[in-house]
């Protein structure tokens, strides 16, 4: 198995260290900061900036990717306001998350799994100038394979 290794600072002393729930888990769990100490509801018209208090240091040359939590979504309709969120290696500030609510009221809990992430390879492109591009056996634009 392959480990990256990435630096995280504790912006509060309680701030938990993301862990994985399983062997078996793609991304690590996130949680919410230790400053919050009471539950907060969050409702489809206030979405809730929370705090994970922790920055992390990502490796040049990789990224943190990071998502609403599955079972969120999926049972409670939560979601992260951006859809993904995009950690580059050279921000040091705290991770924090804008929650959104398209669903019945969320309450978020003090100390509860709050998003998932991954840090993963973020190669550099270098583009250069064509007059053509080649061609695919692809016929047709947006939709033309189905649904």
């Amino acid at each position: 198995m392959q480990y990256i290794k990435a630096g995280i600072k504790r912006l509060h002393p309680d701030a938990k260290t993301p862990v994985y729930a399983t062997p078996g888990s793609a991304c690590f769990d996130l949680f919410v900061t230790p400053e919050l100490t009471e539950e907060v509801v969050l409702t489809q018209d206030t979405p809730l900036i929370i705090g994970t208090g922790l920055a992390v240091e990502v490796p040049p040359g990789y990224v943190m990717e990071v998502f609403s939590r599955s079972g969120h979504g999926f049972k409670y309709d939560v979601r992260l306001a951006n859809g993904t969120g995009i950690i580059d290696s050279d921000y040091r500030g705290e991770l924090v998350l804008k929650l959104a609510a398209d669903g019945a009221p969320f309450t978020v809990k003090p100390n509860e799994r709050i998003a998932q992430g991954r840090i993963v390879p973020a190669p550099r492109t270098e583009f250069y100038e064509i007059e053509e591009l080649s061609e695919t056996e692809r016929k047709g634009g947006l939709g033309h394979t189905g649904r």
